[in-house]
């Protein structure tokens, strides 16, 4: 009969914690070093779709946008989609100086006449953007922390959500280190990443729940690190299958699916990990220091003790 394997994950938390720690400290160092880049939708500005012609390089584009007195050109972002046009958002934020300096462009680089592609969002409507996000992170943590408490108890509520800050942490962490641009793809991605990341947890603690009820032979962390290992082909399964679409759509889904796809990769791989890694591991130690959990290890001790 093949031996089933077994690793001792809890036995390795001061592997995790070292890996969870230096994770999160390079990503909060960026995060106050370097900050976010904000897309237009929050900052607010202008996106001109340019359809170009061959030999148009960006750095053209930009000096065009110079010419044409769009205020801080330097810092557009140009980015080229699939088709060939170039996609440009600058900080821009009145419609008529917006599609005055389009027509500038087109006109300095000789490009093919076309209809002005212009949106331009006040800074307003970012603010309330920023504000709904904000809000729908805030209400999503604390229906967290009220169902799981309710379901199961309040220390793997406050483990499950010390677990989503990890990974919200890393994720935009590491789009500041990438200096990729904060969307609200980004916050429909980090929301989504927050059902899945909780998803893997509450499995895992489920599992925890059931073989911890009537402990007598083991330890709360021996029973917890059985219930990580049963459960363990069904964590590797379901992070596979879920992560396997989300790389592939990451390469080949085009620009504007890009930063969904990016916030969505970082967020699974950092969730999958942080069930086992963060949320399990802490709530086990937890447990462990309650007088129940103590006298059962040190029965055991003492039994481990009489045996040798």
């Amino acid at each position: 009969m093949r031996r089933r394997l077994y690793f001792d994950f809890l036995g390795k938390r001061n592997v995790f914690f070292a890996i969870s720690g230096l994770l999160v400290a390079v990503s909060v160092a960026s995060l106050l070093l370097k900050g976010l880049v904000f897309g237009i939708e929050f900052q607010g500005g202008t996106v001109m779709t340019l359809a170009t012609k061959p030999g148009v390089t960006a750095e053209q584009v930009r000096k065009a946008l110079e010419t044409a007195g769009v205020p801080d050109a330097r810092n557009a972002t140009i980015q080229t989609t699939q088709d060939g046009s170039f996609l440009v958002r600058t900080a821009e934020s009145d419609p008529q100086k917006a599609e005055d300096a389009f027509l500038k462009v087109v006109d300095v680089l000789g490009l093919p006449q076309q209809e002005v592609t212009v949106t331009t969002i006040g800074p307003g409507w970012g603010r309330s953007v920023t504000r709904s996000a904000l809000t729908a992170l805030a209400i999503s943590i604390l229906a967290i922390l009220f169902y799981i408490s309710v379901r199961f108890e309040y220390k793997m509520s406050l483990t499950a959500v010390l677990a989503l800050v990890h990974d919200a942490l890393i994720v935009l962490g590491i789009y500041s280190i990438a200096g990729r641009e904060v969307t609200p793809n980004t916050i429909a991605a980090l929301l989504t990443i927050l059902g899945y990341s909780l998803y893997d947890t509450i499995v895992v603690f489920h599992r925890i729940r059931e073989n911890t009820r009537s402990l007598v032979k083991q330890t709360f962390t021996e029973a917890a690190n059985d219930s990580i290992n049963q459960v363990l082909a069904r964590w590797v399964n379901t992070s596979l299958t879920s992560i396997i679409p989300v790389t592939t759509l990451f390469f080949f889904g085009g620009e504007t699916l890009k930063d969904f796809a990016f916030a969505l990769l970082v967020g699974m791989l950092s969730g999958a990990y942080s069930s086992v890694g963060v949320a399990s591991t802490v709530y086990a130690m937890w447990k462990e220091t309650e007088p129940r959990f103590q006298a059962l290890r040190k029965r055991q001790e003492r039994g481990a003790a009489k045996a040798s």
